[in-house]
């Protein structure tokens, strides 16, 4: 993990110092950048393992810096912000950030979340050839390996997050996951976030994959969870 590049973002300067002293303590390289702009170009310069990113910045916000960085590639986010309202929290997982840290933060809790998605992302590089593979049921395919979802042989866009939940429940068809269970899953337990967050992501989910087959069904298990329903 030492000497991994960690890309900064935040408008206030004085963050951002206090984030690269401390995480080039712990071993890592830091770039900084302090507006939406600057992010993107930094970005795309040095392609760091990580980006912190403030929500609320100069030229582009935050948001709008997470769905283009998804469009690059899958560089895990972890998204920094003075909100802490569900709204917010939920936008941000939406958009494909991994992790969620409000304003003030512990120093010392930052460097753990980073620890932490960077430990889920090598563990699921290195199971992701031999272990998940690819899923196919009546017009729905599903490639971990590349992170595409085909519907009726059509490639859907769907932030990773979506398709690692799709992927968690269809790899066990009939198993009914609680809500809790699914943010251990696909999240990790380092996670402390709010469980309507995996409301959100099915309902996107079901947006995407209604009606392509009879065959089976993200379904509702009321009082419960969810599961990947599929019919005999």
């Amino acid at each position: 993990m030492a000497n991994e590049k960690i890309l900064v973002v935040d408008d206030d300067k004085n963050i951002c110092e206090l984030l690269r002293l401390y995480l080039i303590k712990e071993g890592y390289e830091v770039a900084v950048a302090n507006d939406g702009e600057a992010a993107l170009a930094a970005y795309e310069a040095s392609r760091p393992a990580m980006v912190l990113l403030d929500v609320m910045m100069p030229k582009m916000d935050g948001w709008e810096v997470c769905r283009r960085i998804r469009k690059l590639g899958d560089t895990p986010v972890i998204m920094l912000t003075a909100k802490g309202e569900t709204f917010d929290k939920v936008l941000g997982l939406e958009l494909g950030a991994d992790d969620y840290v409000v304003k003030p933060f512990d120093t010392k809790e930052v460097v753990a979340r980073i620890k932490a998605v960077l430990r889920r992302c090598a563990a699921g590089t290195a199971a992701a050839a031999p272990a998940e593979g690819v899923i196919e049921f009546d017009n729905l395919r599903l490639d971990m390996n590349s992170y595409e979802l085909r519907v009726k042989g059509k490639v859907v866009e769907a932030p990773p997050k979506e398709l690692e939940l799709l992927n968690c429940l269809a790899s066990h068809p009939n198993r009914v996951y609680t809500r809790d269970q699914l943010l251990d899953e696909v999240w990790g337990f380092e996670y402390y976030g709010d469980s309507r967050t995996i409301d959100v992501h099915v309902k996107r989910l079901r947006e995407k994959l209604g009606g392509a087959s009879d065959q089976w069904e993200l379904k509702t298990v009321w009082g419960v969870g969810y599961k990947f329903e599929v019919r005999q």
